[in-house]
Order: structure tokens, then sequence, then C-alpha cells
């Protein structure tokens, strides 16, 4: 929320109301600013300030810079309150968000009222209190000419993960001097399932130290709550706002209290706990994720005064399978990170493919590059060889979208036409990209046309759009079109962890052609009741009208395809008798439920439709349900008038609360705080790379110590460990690029982001590590934040993670490595969040194995006993010596180099050049093909010799 002073000074007048104009704030004012309530000054921004303190002081009228500082802040208009009360009753959320301003300056300012709700979410009232004065709210049809109106602005924001958006409320008004008002905002919405969760988001910006600041959230669920948590505050961290104490758990002074069907959700910082959080007031989401019990295969079917609304989410389904096609944009402007995400993202997908799926690949710029001609099974040669394909795109050229599209389908119809499938499957596209069609058919009509007669209903296309400048409409429409979901990523978010997250809701399909059937005698209207699959972890929700009949009961039957059968539930639910009556403070949340999802869909079949009747049709029918249930929608507009009312704070309808306060009962006492993991300080072996990567060799018998660097290129992989054939171990390092530091010798230079280890025996395992998450695949796929300390284990291979730390893996008990984590708070532009990888434990790797450390385990070394004097030795430097390793002669000199283990720091025996002497071939022979390459340009070693 936010209200943001007009840089001008008002002279005293009557209030009055301002429309909310389209225009964003000018840059300057943004940053000043902010977006929350009470950083501006109504005399001015801040440079025009400081332009007249600088006039003031040329012609010698000079303020104490204390008393210029006091007269800024006595102009700050002062939030005194700021609460947000939610009430979810079966999923459906009634929130009302509340503040109280204070203009303290001795003139009038204008503000600017902002909230950000959530997207899918609408606007249901608004009321101002401006002095004594009431404006009420009120929603009325939209019209070219709006008059004294308040808009509503809808445009995705930059706070959000792109993943759900949200959009931004705003209203201009005018506070007298020396008075008060207050805004009351409500809206509603449904909570979507996601990947097994509800989500509850509500937006914490009043952007200033408040002295009452509120969040209240209820849950009644009748079928029972299973989980709940309260993540940490998301977004909180910006420029100029500081960090919490402690960022895990719940935020402080947030008080949980839960019977089987009922919670009670309480955030209520004081203003020290609200400093803790951020110096210049709190400045993020409060989330709450939860889900519910599922007893009943058909799912839960609620009945209430008319209405009806069936929530369909089974479990315990074997999976179908998958024909997936991934349809890549490589071209020229996919250059850079959001390229390497993508592949990065990609390789991780590939990894969780299950053996019964089919899949292929499409990279697309101006020329449309198909990995396979056809679709191939999920086995390791073939996800080996994906990723290889994977690695190699680069960008370049235009955007053929429609080609692309069009060569994906042909392979699924083809796949599907040519094979005796005995099992049903779905078949889907994953269709990314981040700009326009530029290439071939260019026309979206045309495209939506050609992609739809293509699919035939038989391909569902998701899409994801990366940045600002891809065509989001197009790719709204093609996955609306073609039984799909879209995902929008900002430019500034990590598409490859989006990419991700938006895979991980459709990995698993259960159910395909689901139809659910009503009476047509007994329901008059009925939401969309036919779904073309259903996937894990999502729910199926369809809400309806009764008909004016005295039908004592609802039958439901539900048909679906899983696998190699038919599904049929059915089943029959009491219908009680209307009531009569019932009014604002107690409404029926399953009729406004069917009214939000109806609105919800006559909308979407509206924007879409392209026949002009049909579409003026559905705008009257969707105008006219939203003014009857008070929705703000694009068809409706807010209207404020002013109320004969007494200026009293009204209270907003959040929901049935005489209906809450007969259910909640007693309930338990919080539990105990979340405490930190502990995080203990690690011994290790010498024998390491770590750094800018800077190599360590430990010999014991000699006890002697060598070091070298390798100066690598961004992107490259390098072979660190390759004991393939013997032990089944091996582990690759990937290189991240920095620049150089000013004062340094170098071009640039480069880090370890990722370690990949392999290991082949006794099964196959895949372990990928990097400074945020730990992913193990030893046939379920399991990922680790490194943020919070765990441990796994699969097949032999263990792996420990302590958090934000090290990461411990563990082979067959004989085989140990500890890769440690370097994170950056404020990181230089020379710095990097990066991987050291140590060997703690090589019992377990053979003589034969190789790579650039791997090499010389189980060898010894010494030195000659009189260092050599070059000619062309400088004065200071120090004197060389040779070293004897491997049968080689090597020049090395005496070095001190740090551990970066944070204990010691050891001396060593320096090798020059890039190790040219020290190891076995050149640098090109240590470079992998992809992050799981297994091969090695050597063979089996001679037996050790000095």
């Amino acid at each position: 929320m936010s209200a943001v002073a007009e840089p001008r000074s008002c002279p005293p007048r009557a209030s009055r109301l301002v429309p909310v104009h389209r225009r964003a704030l000018a840059p300057a004012m943004l940053l000043l600013l902010g977006l929350c309530l009470g950083l501006p000054l109504c005399a001015g921004s801040l440079e025009d300030a400081r332009t007249r303190d600088d006039t003031l002081d040329r012609v010698g009228l000079r303020v104490p810079r204390q008393a210029r500082l006091l007269q800024r802040l006595k102009t700050k208009p002062l939030m005194t309150e700021f609460s947000v009360k939610s009430t979810i009753i079966s999923r459906y959320a009634f929130t009302t968000v509340s503040c109280r301003m204070l203009n303290r300056a001795s003139e009038d300012q204008e503000i600017e009222f902002q909230l950000q709700i959530p997207a899918a979410a609408f606007i249901t009232n608004f009321t101002m209190l401006i002095g004594d004065k009431v404006y009420q709210g009120e929603i009325t049809g939209r019209e070219k000419k709006n008059g004294d109106k308040v808009k509503e602005k809808r445009n995705k924001t930059s706070e959000d993960n792109g993943e759900k958006g949200t959009d931004m409320f705003r209203a201009s008004v005018v506070i007298p001097s020396k008075d008060k008002a207050a805004f009351l905002l409500s809206y509603e919405e449904l909570l979507q399932r996601r990947l097994g969760k509800y989500e509850h988001v509500i937006s914490v910006r009043p952007q200033q130290l408040v002295g009452r600041l509120m969040v209240e959230v209820n849950i009644l669920e009748k079928s029972g709550i299973e989980s709940l948590e309260v993540l940490p505050l998301q977004h909180s961290r910006q420029k100029g706002i500081g960090r919490g104490e402690d960022d895990s758990g719940p935020p402080p002074s947030t008080v949980i209290n839960q019977n089987d069907t009922f919670a009670k959700v309480t955030f209520k910082p004081s203003v020290v706990q609200q400093a803790r959080i951020a110096q210049n007031g709190v400045l993020g989401d409060f989330i709450i994720r939860y889900d519910v019990n599922r007893e009943q295969s058909i799912g839960d079917i609620q009945v209430l005064n008319g209405y009806f609304v069936h929530y369909f989410a089974p479990k315990d389904l074997p999976p179908l399978p998958k024909n997936v096609v991934f349809v890549l944009d490589s071209s020229a402007s996919m250059v850079g990170t959001k390229l390497r995400q993508t592949k990065d993202a990609l390789f991780t997908i590939l990894h969780d493919l299950r053996p019964q799926d089919h899949f292929s690949i499409i990279g697309f710029s101006n020329r449309i590059k198909v990995w396979k001609n056809h679709l191939v099974s999920v086995t390791p040669d073939n996800v080996r060889d994906g990723k290889v394909y994977i690695h190699h795109m680069s960008p370049t050229g235009g955007t053929d979208i429609n080609g692309a599209l069009q060569r994906g389908i042909k392979l699924l119809n083809d796949y599907v036409a040519h094979n005796d499938i005995e099992d049903r499957s779905v078949s889907l596209i994953v269709f990314l990209t981040d700009g326009k069609p530029t290439v071939g058919e260019t026309h979206t009509l045309k495209i939506l046309n050609n992609t739809k007669e293509a699919a035939r209903g038989q391909v569902c296309i998701f899409t994801i759009g990366i940045g600002n400048d891809v065509d989001f409409m197009l790719l709204e429409k093609l996955s609306l079109e073609n039984c799909g979901l879209t995902r929008r990523v900002l430019e500034e978010d990590d598409a490859g962890s989006q990419l991700i997250g938006f895979y991980d809701e459709i990995r698993t399909p259960l159910l395909s052609d689901i139809r659910v059937d009503y009476p047509p005698a007994v329901v008059e209207w009925a939401t969309r009741t036919l779904f073309p699959n259903y996937f894990n972890g999502s729910e199926i929700v369809i809400a309806g009208k009764l008909a004016d009949s005295k039908a004592g009961q609802l039958h439901v039957e539900v048909t679906a395809s899983n696998s190699k059968k038919f599904v049929i539930l059915k089943t029959d639910v009491p219908v009680e008798p209307r009531r009569v009556g019932g009014g604002a403070g107690d409404p029926n949340h399953v009729e406004r439920l069917w009214s939000y999802l109806t609105v919800k869909e006559l909308l979407s079949s509206w924007r879409h439709s392209r026949d002009a009747r049909e579409k003026e049709r559905l705008r009257q029918q969707a105008q006219a349900l939203a003014l009857a249930y008070r929705f703000l929608t694009p068809l409706t507009a807010l209207n404020l008038r002013r109320s004969a009312l007494p200026a009293e704070t009204p209270e907003a309808a959040v929901g049935p609360e005489t209906v809450m306060q007969s259910l909640r009962g007693a309930p338990p006492e919080p539990g105990p705080a979340l405490q930190k993991p502990y995080s203990p300080r690690i011994k290790v072996s010498k024998t390491s790379v770590d750094g800018d990567p800077h190599f360590v060799v430990d010999f014991p018998l000699s006890k002697l110590t060598v070091c070298f660097n390798i100066d690598g290129q961004p992107g490259d992989i390098l072979r660190l460990v390759s004991d393939h054939a013997d032990s089944g171990v091996t582990v690759n390092g990937e290189l991240i690029g920095a620049p150089a530091p000013p004062s340094g010798h170098k071009k640039q230079r480069t880090y370890f982001r990722t370690i990949t280890i392999l290991v082949n025996k006794p099964e196959r395992s895949y372990l990928e590590i990097t400074p945020s998450r730990v992913i193990l695949d030893g046939g379920e796929r399991l990922v680790l934040p490194c943020n919070q300390s765990a441990v796994a284990g699969s097949r032999g291979l263990e792996v420990s993670v302590s958090a934000n730390a090290n990461v411990t893996v563990t082979i067959q008990s004989t085989i140990a490595f500890v890769i440690l984590i370097h994170l950056y708070k404020k990181p230089a532009p020379y710095q990097r969040n990066h991987l050291g990888f140590y060997i703690a434990n090589s019992k377990g790797l053979s003589g034969n194995c190789h790579g650039l450390l791997g090499q010389f385990l189980n060898q010894d070394a010494r030195l000659t006993e009189e260092p050599s004097h070059p000619p062309f030795l400088k004065a200071g430097e120090p004197a060389e010596t040779i070293l004897k390793v491997k049968g080689r002669q090597v020049p090395v000199v005496w070095k001190q180099r740090k551990i970066y283990n944070g204990e010691e720091q050891v001396d060593c025996w320096f090798a020059r050049s890039n190790a040219a002497k020290l190891i076995d071939g050149e640098y090109r022979d240590y470079l992998a093909s992809h992050p799981f390459d297994a091969q090695t340009s050597f063979g089996p070693r001679p037996s050790s010799g000095l």
C-alpha cells in the first residue's frame, strides 16, 4: 500500500477527489518515494528541496541542517495504522486492508493511495474517510466518459516473482492540513492449488514504521487442515532496506493457533520488531501455505443455499506416460544468461522424465533445428545425448514461432499415429521464447489458427514468456486455446528456476479426458465441466447454481482415463432446503465462489472470441454478473460517492464472521520457535580446487604440497576426477566468469558455479551442486536447498548439507568429497557466488583415477636438493626448484596459498604456466562436453615413479 504526495505545494482548500491517471510516476519520483505510504514531501521533491536549500545558502539565508530536516519530517504523512484481515472459507478468501493516515503539515497534501493485490482477485469495495466526509465505492458499468471516478490500473509489477503476478490499485486524494484520512479496500479470490499447496499472499508494504501494524488470517476448512506453514517475508530486501535478524521461519511476532478444521494466524510486530525487519518499514509479502485432507476420491462437494462447489483432486493414482516436445527459442535475443539458465533447467528436467515417457527437443530461431525427427524413449543414453544437444545450442537469427510449433505438433501427431500405444498417454509441448514472431508467419491470428488446426485438441501447449519484449498475449492465447497454461518470467528473474517450477506443475499427469456430469434438471448453471488433463498437486474446481426444484440430492458422476483403464466415480450429495434471509454480514461463500468463477470464464471467452456477435453477448453477460456481485473487472468501474453517514470507519464485510466465531473452538498453544540449524566447521584434505580456480595437491608421503592455477574460459567444464571405469565416480566442474580487479594482472576471473558428480556403481546416480541447491537423482529426483541443513541418501550415496556452508558427499563409505559454498552479501564486480571442491577421502578411488586432481592421488613427489637460477630470473623473484613427479621434472617456486575452508594457509610449491609440465597432456584434454560427461582422454596410467 502506498500514499504518495505530489511534488507541489497545495493551498488550503476543501477536500476534493482527483481521478487516478494511467501514467506511471516519473522515475525520479519512484526513486524518491518508493511505492508505499509516507515517504513524500508536499512542498516538492527531494531534489527541489536541495535546490531550494542551496539557493538560500547562496543569498546568505542559511538554515541549520537539523532545522531543514525537521521541516521535511513535519510534512511527511504519518501512517498511524495498517491492518489486514482475511477470512478463507473452503479456499475462497475475503480480504480487507485498512490504512489510517495523518497529515501533519500546515497545508493540504495530495497523496496517491496504492495497493498490490493478487492478479486473480476481484476488488469488491473501496471506501475513503477524509476529515469528516465519507466516500463510499459503487461498482458501475464501464463507460467511455467516466467523470469523477477512481480507476483501477492493472499492470504487472516488478515486485513479483513472475510466476504469480500482482496488480496495482491506485487512487488520488487530497488530505486537509492537520486532518486524518482512512482507506479501506476489499477484494476476493479463489486460492489455486499448485504443487500440493494453497498459497495466500498478502502485500505488507507501509514503507514506514507503523504504530499499529497487524495481519490476521482466519482459515476454515470443513474437510480438515492437513498442513499449514507461514513463510518468511518475501521480497523484503530492497535497496536502502535493512535485513532482518533471521530470515528463516515465520516473521517475528507471528502466532499460529490451529485445530482440526480452523486456523488463526496473526502477525503483529511492534515498532522495534518492524525496524529489525527493515529500518524503513516492512516491504514484503506475508505468505501462508496450507493443504486440506482428502478422503473421498470423487472429491469434496459442498452445497449451500442453492449453490454448490466441487473440489476434485484425486491422489494415489499411477502417472500417465508423457509424450513431450521441448521447443526452445535459440534466437539472438536469448544470448547470455537467459539461454544458459534455460539450458541448466532443461538438464534438470530431462533427468526428471520417467522411463515410460517419450521426448524430443527443438531449437528454433529463423531455422527450425530438430534433435531427432521422432520421439525417443527415456534411457540414460538418450538423456545424455539430449543434454549434449542442448549444451551445444547457440543463439543466432530471428524467431519463427509458427514454424517451431508446427514442427513440434507434427512430431507428437506422428508418434501417436505410427505407434500402437497400449497405454493412454498425454501429449505436451513446453514452449519457451523471449520475443515476438519475426520470421515466417508473423500474423498473430494466422499463428493461432494454424496451431489450433494442427493440434486438434490432442496436443496441450504450455508456454513460458521471458522478459519485457515477449508477445505475452500471443502465448496466453496459444495456451488457452490448446488446453495449456502460461507463465511470464520477468527480465530480472531466474529463467531456469521458473522453468523448473513450471514444469514441476505438469510433470505428473494422473488423468486425461476428465468429464464431470450433473443432472440438467437439478443444475441450472455450472462452470466448466470438461478438462483435458489433471496433474498431480493441482485441483479441478467446478461451481454451480441449482435449479429452483425440491430435489433432495445432487447426483455427481466423474469419468476419466488413467493409463490402461477408464475411471468412473459416482456419488449422491444431500441437498438441504434453502434458507430464507441471510444478509451482508453472513454472505454465501459458495454463491460468491460460483459468481467469481463464472465471471472469470465469461471474461476469458470474451477476450478470445473472434465473432463480433458472440463477443458482445459474452461482454453483456460478464458485465451483468459482475455488477450483480460487485466485482471490479475490465468491464466495470468504481465510482466514489459522498455518503451522508457520519465519519466513522465503516466495517467492510470479510466473510461469514458469525460462522467463523462458532466453529473456532479452543485453539492449541503455538508451537516452539524455529531454531537455526547447526553448522559445524569442517576439516578436509589439502587436495582441492577453489577460488579463481586455485588447485592444491597434497603428497603426504613426502610431506609436500604442490599448487597450480588453471586459466580457463567461462562455460568450460573441467574434469576434476575421472574414475568411471573402476570405481564408477566422475566429478566435473563448470566455470563462470567475472571481471578482474582493477589492480590485477588477469583480464578476467573464473570460478566454479556447478559441481556435478556421476556415480555409476552399484547403480547410476547423478548429483548437481550449485551455491543455491543440490539435485540428487538416484531413481527419484530430490532437490535440497543449500540454505537449509539436510541429509539425504540413495544407493550408497549420502549427501549432507550444512546450511550456507558446505555439502559433503560420501560414496560407499570409502570416498568423500566436500564442496564449500562461498556466498557474498554485497559482492564486488569481480566476485561471484561459487563453490570449492575438496577431496576428504580417496581410498575408494582406483590407481587409474585421472582428472586435474585425480591424477595425483596415490602418487608421490620429491624435490631436487639445490634450487636452480635461470638467467632470466629478475631480482627479488623466488628461486626455482625442480619437482620430480610422475617421471617428469617440473620447475616450481615457493609460495603461500590460502586454503578456503577458513582454517589454514598452506605453504606450497607453485607450478607456473598453467601447470603445463605438471599435468598429463594439455588443458583441452580436460574439457568435458557436458556436465555429466564421463569420458576421458587418458587410459590407465603407468605405475608411479620419480
